[in-house]
């Protein structure tokens, strides 16, 4: 079973620990491009704020400086677990022989498939809550880096909260219930400091750690990340090419830019308690997921 990999390999908890702090430094490493642009003079010029003169940019060149950190991050994860930890990729992504890609790209185009149709079908709703924005010369070029790098960042999200540290902290824990709770609290905390949580308020965590949960979730019965990595990867990818905000993470040459002024409630508790339940429903059925109580409250 997927957390019961981390048998067989020395690698007492403090060691996640360290290969967490070497993976953050590689992505430390990886905003060096970004601070070439970012400007102790451009973040005067903005009155002293960095996100400011962030946003003073090409919108393309945002999104590729915000995503090569992660590029760097992944890197350090391959030296972590390959080097510190003396295992393979594989064992940390899933408990099958390989990577099953079937499971990704199904995960991936169920959750696009129903992305677009949620933006479209608001779109037909509230028309006056969306701005035309697209342009061919611009979006071509966002799709490309988007289609390249946002997989490499999603991806990168999945591999440590779904696969390195939840099988770190099932070597501090030995209960699932624990390891899945932990790393999802961490998960949505790392959000805080999201201009989405500034624009709606401190309650956005929740959902960030009700995602970290429904993930999680996924990955422990179906013994792999595979369909959290599809779902992550459709998730982000979708928002960024089709609707952006003047107060999202991601600012793209996207083909809407949603105007309206944004709310906490009907959209986070949709997600939380219609959609992911039925996500969740829909991989059960097609995978054929049971023993739920031994996959994600007993002990290793």
């Amino acid at each position: 079973m997927f957390l019961n990999q981390v048998s067989g390999y020395k690698n007492p908890f403090w060691m996640y620990l360290l290969g967490s702090f070497v993976i953050l430094i590689f992505t430390i490493i990886g905003q060096l491009p970004l601070s070439f642009f970012i400007t102790d003079e451009s973040i005067s010029a903005a009155g002293g704020d960095p996100m400011t003169a962030l946003r003073s940019l090409d919108k393309n060149l945002q999104l590729l400086l915000l995503l090569i950190p992660f590029v760097f991050g992944f890197l350090g994860l391959i030296l972590v677990v390959k080097k510190m930890h003396e295992r393979s990729m594989r064992s940390i992504s899933t408990s099958r022989n390989s990577l099953d890609w079937k499971r990704i790209f199904y995960a991936f185009s169920v959750w696009s498939i129903a992305s677009v149709l949620l933006i479209f079908g608001d779109y037909l709703i509230n028309p006056d809550d969306y701005q035309w924005n697209f342009n061919f010369e611009s979006f071509a070029l966002l799709f490309i880096i988007s289609i390249v790098l946002m997989p490499v960042q999603t991806s990168l999200e999945e591999y440590i909260f779904r696969g390195y540290l939840m099988q770190g902290f099932a070597t501090l824990f030995n209960r699932r219930w624990a390891t899945l709770l932990t790393t999802s609290i961490i998960f949505g905390s790392l959000h805080l400091f999201n201009p989405e949580v500034e624009k709606l308020g401190i309650g956005l965590i929740a959902y960030y750690i009700g995602t970290g949960l429904f993930l999680g979730i996924l990955t422990l019965m179906d013994e792999g990340i595979e369909l959290a990595l599809g779902f992550h990867a459709a998730n982000n990818l979708m928002t960024v090419l089709f609707v952006t905000s003047s107060w999202t993470a991601f600012q793209t040459e996207s083909i809407f830019i949603y105007i309206s002024e944004p709310t906490l409630g009907g959209e986070i508790f949709a997600s939380l308690f219609i959609l992911y339940p039925l996500f969740i429903f829909l991989m059960s059925s097609k995978f054929n997921w049971s023993g739920w109580k031994i996959k994600l409250i007993s002990k290793l």
